[in-house]
């Protein structure tokens, strides 16, 4: 018989309920229907309640005693945090990347590159930001340092939410593919310094643009109520 490995199953729960969260299945203040989820996504009460405790770890659900377990919205504030702590993080594996970039390493991050150019050229948001992602994860991994690696992918998965938004920010879709290649560039010619600069930039624009989004859907709501 084969072993389950637990853990990688909870894992993969957890990663449903983000891309949950993502594409607004599951909005803020929703309750969490044990039962519903577990038939959605076809597990059993034991891996979902431990992807739960995964989520509120990281801030995404908080549970209320004898009231149940609820989506959580982080505040601006913690979001802007959260992308200050990763442009850093970002930073520094941009810079150990371009000093150590290999001719293998140039290709793979070349054709993650290109394939960036082709959803930009579509219009595809979507390919590109998933695309986006796979770029910045490899960015991470050809820094080649374990404790760093460790430190980022904790906070990547929290950043990835919210970096999926931002691209639908006005203008961000343009900025952002010039970010990208002013960051290639960058690894290109192994300059540590640039790389460095370029990918932190690339993260405070990107949180930005996600204020902007979430100021101007503000003014909307308000707008929206009825006069008292």
């Amino acid at each position: 018989m084969k072993r389950i490995d637990v853990r990688a199953l909870h894992r993969e729960v957890a990663a449903k309920l983000r891309e949950m969260i993502r594409k607004g299945v599951l909005v803020r203040g929703q309750r969490i229907i044990e039962a519903e989820i577990c038939e959605q996504i076809g597990v059993s009460r034991t891996p979902l309640r431990e992807a739960l405790r995964m989520l509120e770890s990281e801030g995404l659900v908080e549970l209320f005693p004898h009231k149940g377990v609820f989506i959580r919205q982080p505040s601006m504030r913690e979001i802007q945090e959260m992308f200050e702590v990763m442009g850093v993080l970002e930073g520094t594996c941009a810079r150990l990347t371009a000093e150590k970039m290999t001719a293998a390493g140039w290709r793979k991050i070349e054709r993650l590159h290109q394939q960036l150019e082709t959803h930009y050229a579509e219009g595809d948001r979507e390919k590109y930001i998933a695309v986006n992602n796979v770029f910045h994860a490899s960015v991470q991994e050809l820094a080649g340092n374990r404790v760093l690696d460790e430190v980022v992918a904790n906070l990547r998965e929290k950043v990835a939410l919210y970096r999926h938004q931002q691209i639908y920010e006005d203008r961000r879709f343009d900025e952002s593919i010039r970010e990208h290649r002013e960051i290639l560039d960058a690894l290109q010619r192994h300059d540590s310094d640039a790389a460095e600069r370029r990918m932190k930039r690339h993260l405070d624009q990107q949180c930005r643009a996600l204020m902007n989004l979430y100021e101007t859907d503000d003014k909307i709501r308000k707008q929206g109520r009825p006069q008292s």
